[in-house]
């Protein structure tokens, strides 16, 4: 059974760097034509889709976010990570992982940004 579990801090100060890891389980990070996906959902508002990084380690950001974002894998653990730097308020919602063009999620997890 494919699964994932998103884990990081839920609480973040403002300026930080907020950093989430998605562990998976029942398939492998390199698996060949797989995407991992990061999507947001801030309190009141919609899906807000991050970036991906494809099977092959190459990534894609979303333009708003681009300048912020990081995300990377480390294939020996199975597990892929975002990074969004100088976080604001503004960047508080629950965060997803998941497997890109399927409905495979993670359960999500709640980031609060506050001092």
């Amino acid at each position: 059974q494919v699964q994932l579990q998103e884990s990081g801090p839920g609480l973040v100060k403002p300026s930080q760097t907020l950093s989430l890891t998605c562990a998976l389980s029942g398939v492998s990070i390199t698996t060949t034509n797989y995407a991992w996906s990061w999507i947001r959902q801030a309190p009141g508002k919609g899906l807000e889709w991050m970036g991906v990084i494809y099977y092959d380690g190459s990534t894609y950001y979303s333009p708003f976010l681009k300048s912020r974002t990081s995300i990377s894998r480390d294939t020996t653990k199975n597990q892929f990570s975002l990074q969004l730097s100088s976080v604001t308020p503004e960047d508080t919602a629950v965060y997803y992982c998941k497997i890109a063009g399927s409905n495979v999620w993670g359960q999500g997890t709640q980031v609060t940004v506050s001092s």
